[in-house]
Order: structure tokens, then C-alpha cells, then sequence
């Protein structure tokens, strides 16, 4: 049987020594060894944003949008404000979980594919006073678009406001830095980037944020940023019963990174697969949704006039490749999106541009 290659942007394909890590034999999350492996991993988060020690991480079992939750339902007391800057279905959904929650809102929406307008989310910070936090994507996976965050970060430090950053997609595939980027708190997954499984998410935040909170302001159960840090910092524990079967592989893909491959060479890996990718897609007649701000390990590729995207991917996927169709009305418009996160390197790459080329002529007849 053979195996299919995922270009897509989660699940990913997973080194062979991450999948043998669900093997680990069975140990108790009340142990010392589960807290040995949960500090460890804990580290290595903190060095995946380039973290100083002013920030703490913490892991959360379920899907990157868990760990959103766990801090957009977490950090605000009653009548604070969060500004929110959105261009695509990911910021949607941080405005998704924000409603939920009732918490006051001051809503950019760009267009998608869009760069946020900065002097629009200036004025915006000077004329909502209580604004506590700034909300946004730093890889809008729908577009494949990375968001203006260091100059968003900026504006942070200069009016003083908290800035939280969804960064699933893009943690160990762009160059995230913490402390330069005056990012208060970020969140992202292990079956992204960093080439573990999904529903082993993390957070790594400042300290000083997690110090202030207090348990009545955490409005989830579950998901509630003062109970995992206190249970954290007093014990080496999660709060409750964790995923301990997908900790084996978050620990082992982020030790992958640090220890072995490194941050920058994996994002040059990413970078070398993604030029690869979109010089070839261009040769074929496709054009590519963006000029630029573009992600390492997303591509947004529209194939060729008249061609059904969806018929496209089901020939690609009997051939062993796996893609997403664009959302909504770019995928009705013949958008689909090409990753190369994980597990994908040149080769790859050069392999699936061959059986790109032969479905394109196939269909295109």
C-alpha cells in the first residue's frame, strides 16, 4: 500500500521517530515522569518563539482553537475591551469565540488577502481607550497571507495594550519572536509546522500576564488559563486528565526542531519547498493568489481557466496526494492550497509538480 503524501496545511506527514512516540508504554499523568517530559516540553516551547525567561508556557489537549479559547475567554475582566484585526476565516473565528464569550468588541475587518491597514489600527487604538488587548492571525491559513505582526506589535507597545496572537500556522514555520514582536501571549498545535499530531496545543505568554490573572475572571472550565498555569507552577501538572499519548510526540517533534534540524533550518526547508512548489505551479499556467507576504509552507494557487478544483484534488488524491480546495468562493473559483508543512521536503516537492503536470493535461483536455 502506499502512502499519501499530505500538502496540506494540517494534518501533516510526521517524522517516522514522532509517530513511534504514540508507542510510549503507559505511565500516569500523576507521575514524576509525565512532569519531567511536561517541563521539558515546556522549554522547548518557549525556544520555538524565541522566548526569554519572562514568559511561560503552558499545553492544552485539544485543537489550536482550544488554546485560543483558553486565552481569549481567560484574560479579560468586566468592560475591557479586545481589539480585533481580521482578514480570513481564522480571524472569523477568534471574532467566533469572542462573541461567544460577550466580551467588548472593536472589530477591523480587511478584506481577505488584504494587509491590514496599520494607520487604521492606530487610530482605532487611540479612539477605544478600553481596548485591553489586540487580537490577530500571524499566518491566515485561508489566504496563505502572513500578517504585519512586528509593526502590529509596535503599536502594542507604544499605547500599552496586551497583544495576543494566534499563531497555529505559523509557529516553526516563520520566525516568531516573542520578545521583538512585544507579543503578550500566542498560541499554536502540534500538527502544523512542527510536525507533531493534532490535539496537543500550547500557549506561551508573558509571566507578568499570567501572574494577574484571577479565577473568577476565567469564563471556561476547561479551558481556563488560571487553573493550567497554577496547576502548572505549583505542581508540573495540567489541571485535568491530559492528552498524554500526543504529549510523547508534541515533546519529540519540538526536541526534532531544537535539537536536531534547528528553528532556521527548518524554516529554510519550508522556504526552499515553497519556491520549489509556486515556481512550478507558474510554469504550468496557475496563478498564484498573492504577490507577496506570502507564508513559507502555504500556497494559494488558482489552477487554470475552467478547470473544477474540486474534480482536480480527487485526481490528485487517487494518485496519493492530498490538498485542500480554497474556502468559500475561492474554491468555487478554482483556488486550491498547496502546503508543505512537516514532513515534505525537495524531492517531495519535484514529485508531486510531475502528477500535478500529468492530472492538469489529463483534465485540461
Amino acid at each position: 500500500m502506499s502512502m499519501t503524501k499530505l500538502f496540506s496545511p494540517g494534518p501533516v506527514m510526521v517524522k517516522d521517530n514522532v509517530r513511534r512516540a504514540l508507542l510510549h508504554y503507559d505511565i500516569c499523568h500523576r507521575s514524576h515522569e509525565f512532569e519531567e517530559m511536561f517541563q521539558d516540553t515546556q522549554a522547548k516551547i518557549l525556544k520555538l518563539f524565541n522566548a526569554d525567561d519572562s514568559y511561560y508556557s503552558l499545553i492544552i489537549s485539544g485543537s489550536g482553537t482550544s488554546s485560543n479559547e483558553t486565552v481569549l475567554s481567560s484574560i479579560f475582566k468586566p468592560d475591557e475591551e479586545v481589539l480585533l484585526i481580521r482578514n480570513g476565516v481564522f480571524g472569523e473565528r477568534l471574532l467566533e469565540i469572542i462573541s461567544k464569550y460577550s466580551i467588548p468588541l472593536v472589530d477591523l475587518s480587511f478584506p481577505w488577502a488584504t494587509m491590514p491597514d496599520l494607520a487604521v489600527v492606530e487610530q482605532a487604538l487611540k479612539d477605544h481607550p478600553n481596548v485591553k488587548v489586540v487580537a490577530m492571525v500571524f499566518h491566515e491559513t485561508s489566504t496563505g497571507m502572513i500578517n504585519p505582526v512586528s509593526k502590529v506589535g509596535a503599536l502594542c507597545d507604544k499605547y500599552g495594550k496586551i497583544f495576543s496572537v494566534d499563531c497555529v500556522s505559523a509557529a516553526g514555520g516563520q520566525n516568531i519572536d516573542v520578545v521583538q514582536n512585544h507579543i503578550s501571549v500566542c498560541t499554536s498545535v502540534g500538527g502544523k509546522c512542527i510536525g507533531a499530531f493534532p490535539g496537543a496545543a500550547y500557549i506561551c505568554a508573558r509571566k507578568s500576564l499570567l501572574d494577574s490573572l484571577t479565577s473568577d475572571q476565567c469564563k471556561n472550565v476547561y479551558l481556563n488559563l488560571y487553573k493550567h498555569y497554577q496547576s502548572s507552577i505549583t505542581a508540573h501538572q495540567t489541571p485535568n486528565t491530559p492528552n498524554v499519548n500526543l504529549f510523547w510526540p508534541l515533546n519529540v517533534a519540538l526536541t526534532n526542531i531544537i535539537e536536531d534540524e534547528t528553528l532556521a533550518g527548518r524554516i529554510a526547508r519550508y522556504q526552499r519547498c515553497a519556491a520549489i512548489i509556486r515556481e512550478g505551479v507558474l510554469s504550468m499556467g496557475c496563478r498564484l493568489l498573492l504577490d507577496d507576504n506570502m507564508a513559507n509552507t502555504v500556497t494559494s494557487v488558482y489552477l487554470p481557466a475552467g478547470m473544477d478544483a474540486q474534480n482536480f484534488l480527487d485526481e490528485m488524491t487517487k494518485r496519493g496526494y492530498t490538498f485542500y480546495i480554497g474556502k468559500g468562493d475561492y474554491g468555487k473559483n478554482g483556488m486550491i492550497q498547496i502546503a508543505n508543512m512537516g514532513e515534505i521536503y525537495e524531492q517531495d516537492c519535484y514529485n508531486m509538480l510531475e502528477v500535478f503536470q500529468v492530472v492538469l493535461n489529463r483534465l485540461g483536455k
